[in-house]
């Protein structure tokens, strides 16, 4: 037996076989567009909705592992309840069967015109609809291929005697066969590649199904490595989504393992009534496992998540968190919703950059130091945000993202300067306020009452941009334009007012120098409410030219 000829062949097909999944996992991905994001975020209110969201998500990301790791990222981010995402794994589990029931319709020969079909759509056409279509086809194609390779590169085993020796004692002992099978799952990590060479293996007839069965059950304990993996450092809730991803695959496979037998006799009868193929008959067993095992335990998601929190207690010391919804381990699974969430924790900032300019307001009509405080405190965190959301957005570029989510990331990092920008002119009004308490300097009620209507003009601006960008409200970033030009008409008219006081007498130097810079500073806040209405009337109106 050549060995370097078995082992460089099933590692090539195996190879193969999971850049393929992944391939077609980012096409499929791609194509549905932030209908993903929309998923997760509307679609889990209940554990049964949230199972169906996981089938839904799993079955676009082809990956069970991949839809877990972004449920933990979610339950970290304080996004979703343990409740909820013990619902969407529920739903994992089952949605990851698709992939084997893909491998058991026996399209092998048709795999090398399926690659050229998809190849052709990547290279020779510039849609992005198309190319993602292509996308897909090229890994489905690629996914036969490698599957393929892998089975040629083990058919030599059968004639090993330490092979078939392994096998026997699998098929006699059903807890080793559990082993083998969490075992190369966690090595592999992807449960659908162990139980794609489970298929090949029972398709030419290097194991039997009194072994198969076991080692399809130990694969679905050896996929949580994923989940466990990401909670790492992450918070408690999230320890918790994962610790229930372990608890109820194990759960799954101690409850198959007592009814073995008769389960076993179930899939040989459905095999005989639908005259089944050796890898659909793997792929129903699949299947059922993962559905019947839902079932099951879906009455007792409550209990679940009591024992979670029963044996993970909130030991832990609460941090203060800056940055909400930014998690770095949903940049590679899903770039999609990791672009929701940075517009998640952009709105954050902004809403920060408001209170500030708020709290600003009431320290100048009242000399509060709180107020002082909190917005100084507020101005700290913007910048930290401001450098944590940068970074997180130029970490998402380098991953396949469509032109559409390439807009938008530039338009956040713009976004983000803007909000920057209005809590640092935020600040500049707290200093100014300092520096008229310290020295005495106070302002005619006159020219207060007329930083105070500024004040408000400028406030409401802010306030209406924010709104427009959160709900994409073009009739409010139009009112912004409105109101933007409405502060520059009130600075110069007040500026004049300013003069007048001045040669009359009414004013002091140092007062009237305070005053044009609290004006001043108020106008460019202005300026950066029209910028973040600008970018959202300018995205929609690339958006319409890019349909057109």
């Amino acid at each position: 037996m050549d060995w370097q000829q078995v082992l460089f062949q099933f590692l090539g097909g195996l190879g193969l076989f999971l850049f393929s999944i992944k391939y077609m996992g980012d096409g499929l991905q791609k194509s549905a567009g932030n209908r993903l994001r929309t998923i997760l975020d509307r679609f889990t209110t209940n554990p049964f909705m949230g199972i169906l969201a996981g089938i839904f998500v799993t079955v676009l990301i082809q990956s069970s592992s991949g839809t877990t790791v972004i449920t933990v990222g979610l339950v970290s981010a304080g996004l979703m309840t343990l409740r909820q995402a013990i619902g969407v794994i529920m739903g994992a589990n089952i949605g990851t069967t698709v992939t084997a029931f893909i491998i058991g319709i026996d399209i092998g020969e048709y795999a090398f015109p399926i690659l050229l079909f998809g190849a052709v759509m990547l290279f020779f056409f510039k849609s992005s609809r198309i190319q993602n279509i292509g996308q897909i086809f090229f890994g489905f194609g690629g996914l036969f291929v490698g599957l393929d390779l892998m089975s040629s590169g083990l058919s030599p085993l059968r004639h090993l005697p330490m092979f078939t020796e392994l096998i026997l004692d699998m098929s006699h002992s059903p807890i080793l066969s559990v082993f083998v099978g969490t075992v190369f799952t966690l090595i592999v990590q992807s449960s659908s590649a162990t139980i794609g060479i489970l298929q090949g293996l029972y398709a030419e007839n290097l194991i039997s199904l009194d072994a198969a069965l076991p080692v399809l059950f130990g694969d679905n304990i050896g996929t949580t490595i994923t989940a466990i993996l990401a909670a790492i450092g992450a918070s408690i809730a999230a320890k918790r989504a994962a610790a229930v991803h372990v608890l109820f695959n194990v759960a799954g496979t101690i409850i198959f393992m007592i009814f073995l037998g008769l389960f076993t006799n179930f899939i040989i009868w459905i095999t005989g009534v639908l005259h089944l193929e050796p890898k659909m008959q793997i792929a129903f067993a699949h299947g059922t496992f993962n559905i019947v095992n839902t079932l099951i335990q879906l009455p007792f998601i409550g209990l679940w998540a009591l024992l979670v929190t029963k044996l993970l207690p909130a030991k832990e010391i609460k941090k203060e968190k800056v940055a909400l919804y930014l998690d770095e381990s949903l940049i590679e699974k899903s770039p999609a919703i990791a672009i929701g969430q940075a517009k998640k924790e952009v709105m954050h900032m902004g809403n920060m950059s408001l209170d500030a300019l708020k709290a600003s307001l009431v320290y100048l009509q009242s000399n509060s130091t709180v107020e002082a405080e909190f917005a100084t405190g507020l101005e700290k965190n913007i910048n930290i945000l401001d450098e944590e959301i940068t970074k997180y957005l130029v970490k998402i570029f380098p991953h396949s993202i469509t032109p559409r989510d390439s807009n938008e990331l530039q338009s956040m990092l713009n976004l983000v300067c803007d909000i920057e920008r209005i809590g640092d002119h935020s600040e500049n009004i707290i200093e100014q306020i300092n520096y008229m308490i310290e020295r005495n300097i106070i302002l005619s009620p006159e020219a207060r009452s007329e930083v105070y209507e500024m004040f408000d003009l400028t406030i409401r601006s802010v306030t209406l941009s924010l709104e427009a960008l959160e709900k994409r409200d073009l009739a409010k970033a139009r009112q912004v334009y409105e109101l933007e030009e409405e502060i520059d008409e009130m600075e110069r008219f007040l500026r004049k007012q300013h003069i007048h006081r001045l040669n009359h007498g009414e004013c002091t130097a140092k007062a009237g120098l305070t005053y044009t810079d609290l004006l001043s500073n108020l106008e460019r806040i202005g300026d950066h409410a029209h910028n973040i209405a600008e970018m959202l009337l300018d995205n929609k109106a690339q958006r319409s030219s890019l349909k057109n």
